[in-house]
């Protein structure tokens, strides 16, 4: 008997360890977010004090007038906010057009294409940057939202993502749809968009959130300060004489929390959209 309750004992203890483990990891990847929004009511001083400060303070209004007085930053929201919701509305019809395309429908060159697309993926971003930026100005669209919407209205990765979720669908519920004669947009936009819920959810999340935090692009082909987006817009708080550490900080809970809001929202969907796609029909 002594045995088997040490038996169960080391059982426990040893399931325990992974949770303990996982509660530490977490404590650690939390701890940034919590310091930055109780660094928003601090004073600059105080956050640069040793040891920082771990509860609330009461100058988080002093902080947000400052920031105000600093840098017009609801216009700067406004602007991220569009472009991010254009650019992920862009990316979900693109994105699934052709991952609908490269899955059911049969064309010549299409394992070429396909695979050139992947390869796209491997090219760094900032290799295409001198180029893309002549683009824009030889299109005469520089200085602009369209130069930052255009080249980012689709991509490689979302089209592979849908692609993948496309193939899980049977061809036979198509087939089924046009033996009754439906036509082929009728098919995509009533049979089998509405299936694919959770992976245009999951592209969603993954886009906007990219687009939210983009920040060399805009900065690089946007001069105008009135069409500065959120990140260009808050790097310009920093001076070469004066740091203010609690505007940063508020600054920066602009760009994070709604990231974590949308996450939140569609966690669920993200989650199962991105692992849908990993069995076939």
């Amino acid at each position: 008997m002594k045995n088997k309750k040490m038996g169960l004992k080391k059982v426990k203890f040893w399931t325990i360890i992974p949770y303990i483990f996982l509660i530490i990891v977490g404590l650690f990847c939390i701890y940034p977010l919590i310091f930055m929004y109780v660094s928003t009511t601090h004073k600059s001083a105080d956050i640069l004090s040793y040891p920082p400060p771990f509860f609330f303070g009461d100058y988080f209004f002093n902080n947000l007038i400052s920031l105000y007085e600093r840098v017009n930053i609801n216009i700067a929201f406004f602007n991220s906010l569009k472009i991010a919701l254009v650019v992920t509305f862009l990316n979900l019809f693109f994105c699934s057009l052709a991952g609908y395309s490269f899955a059911k429908y049969d064309f010549k060159y299409k394992g070429f294409l396909f695979t050139m697309i992947l390869i796209t993926m491997m090219v760094p971003s900032f290799a295409s940057i001198v180029p893309l930026y002549q683009m824009m100005v030889f299109a005469g669209i520089d200085n602009s939202h369209l130069a930052i919407v255009i080249p980012a209205m689709t991509g490689a990765f979302g089209i592979f993502l849908m692609r993948q979720n496309f193939l899980s669908i049977p061809s036979s519920i198509i087939e089924s749809a046009r033996v009754d004669g439906a036509g082929e947009w009728r098919i995509y936009f009533q049979v089998v968009l509405p299936l694919m819920v959770p992976a245009l959810a999951a592209l969603g999340v993954y886009v906007f959130m990219g687009q939210w935090a983009n920040f060399l692009w805009p900065l690089i082909v946007l001069s105008d300060e009135s069409l500065f987006t959120l990140p260009v817009m808050l790097s310009r708080i920093k001076t070469d004489t004066r740091i203010d550490y609690g505007q940063i900080m508020i600054g920066a809970s602009y760009t994070i929390t709604p990231i974590i809001i949308v996450f939140f929202l569609l966690q669920k969907y993200f989650i199962s959209g991105l692992t849908s796609g990993s069995v076939k029909e």
